[in-house]
């Protein structure tokens, strides 16, 4: 939170500037483009937010989402996030970001970097129930193509985690809760065939602290497993009626000695266009 404790407040944008954020990235092309276009596209006659909703809730999931949803507000189902921030690719490297996201449809998240003063530009993604991973250097030269199972277990187990970006897919009735504690609370979100147990950490005034899941992935270079993966929240921010973590820091085994070199990614949301 910022120091005089006021969270950073965002008015809703004008209808023709939605639609530009919404729009896919120009480097995007094929059934990428048409991936974003399609996850972006507007929330079918979405209900009103009313916190009677989340009654039935164990404690943590309900201070949650009464914290992150005002109440009145659209449940819109599907955002375009803009983010930038600082990710480890042998050293850390800043970078630019732009996600669409809709639980449990899918993501892309489309970003740029640079590597040796040279453009790398690329996405993931997790659409049509697989995964993906392209980068290229200069736009042409590949420095990462990845798909198959393993890439499409990993990035659906992402996706559940970043749930917590469009709160309305809290509501799903397909998202079942588990309580664990006063603090801690699980949520089971199936994405494809996989139900993935997503336990956040919410602090009395309702403010996610953490999100941490068991995910599919091969940190260590010794082959694909589940590893602990964890989101710290550090900093939040409302965006058209929504309360979602606004600065990050997420990596591969949090509370070990091994999260110095399991760190990875660092990043800042500066815009979220609900759809």
């Amino acid at each position: 939170m910022p120091p005089n404790g006021d969270m950073p407040m965002v008015a809703a944008a004008r209808p023709e500037v939605t639609a530009l954020r919404a729009a896919p990235p120009r480097r995007l092309t094929g059934d990428t483009a048409t991936d974003w276009a399609r996850l972006a596209g507007p929330t079918y006659q979405p209900a009103i937010f009313d916190p009677g909703m989340v009654t039935h809730l164990s404690a943590p999931a309900r201070r949650w989402i009464e914290h992150a949803i005002a109440p009145g507000t659209p449940l819109l189902r599907a955002v375009v996030l803009n983010m930038h921030g600082r990710v480890r690719i042998g050293s850390w490297r800043p970078y630019r970001a732009r996600q669409v996201l809709s639980v449990p449809d899918g993501f892309v998240w489309a970003a740029a970097t640079r590597i040796a003063g040279l453009p790398v530009r690329g996405f993931d993604r997790y659409t049509r129930g697989s995964g993906q991973m392209r980068w290229r250097l200069l736009g042409a030269v590949p420095v990462q193509s990845s798909e198959g199972p393993d890439v499409t277990r990993s990035a659906a187990a992402r996706l559940a985690g970043e749930f917590i970006f469009t709160p309305a897919a809290a509501l799903d009735p397909a998202v079942r809760w588990e309580p664990v504690d006063e603090q801690r609370t699980v949520a089971h979100v199936p994405i494809g065939p996989f139900t993935h147990p997503i336990t956040l950490s919410v602090a009395r005034s309702g403010a996610l602290e953490s999100v941490s899941l068991p995910r599919w992935g091969d940190p260590d270079r010794t082959g694909f497993a589940e590893h602990p993966f964890t989101a710290l929240v550090h900093e939040e921010a409302r965006f058209e009626g929504f309360t979602v973590p606004a600065r990050l820091s997420a990596g591969w085994w949090y509370g070990t000695d091994r999260w110095a070199t399991g760190e990875f990614i660092r990043f800042t949301v500066t815009t979220a266009t609900y759809r």
